[in-house]
């Protein structure tokens, strides 16, 4: 018998931690410490991704000493890889080794954000480890 093919509905976290542009990066870094996550999705009024904040972002900023009261538009990864929720395990591997990136949100038909596929969600399928969701804002 046959296995079924994983898709990155099964194994996406449906809580993604967000963010609107007009926020600062100091409340976006505040978002990673206090939600413990790697990522902060940037989205617009229609909840589409407009870009993402991340730890690297962050560490950035600091080894520059950059401001943190700036926009986080300003700051923010505007060329965000997006995957759809209907993409396999295997698509969601290779955009992530492609691309050197560790969190792919997750977008319906409409682009709009549904979920955030992370290197974490990778690594936990492989080993078989179930690692704790972040929880939602």
């Amino acid at each position: 018998m046959c296995e079924p093919m994983l898709k990155v509905k099964d194994l996406m976290c449906k809580k993604v931690i967000t963010a609107k542009e007009d926020q600062s990066v100091q409340q976006a870094v505040q978002l990673l410490s206090d939600r413990h996550v790697g990522s902060v999705v940037v989205i617009d009024d229609e909840e589409k991704c407009i870009g993402i904040f991340t730890e690297r972002d962050a560490i950035r900023m600091m080894a520059n000493r950059s401001s943190t009261d700036v926009p986080l538009g300003k700051s923010m990864s505007r060329h965000v890889v997006t995957i759809s929720i209907d993409a396999s395990f295997d698509e969601a591997k290779r955009l992530i080794f492609t691309h050197n990136i560790r969190h792919l949100p997750v977008t319906d038909n409409t682009g709009k954000l549904i979920g955030l596929f992370s290197l974490r969600a990778f690594l936990d399928e492989i080993h078989g480890i179930k690692t704790p969701l972040p929880s939602a804002i």
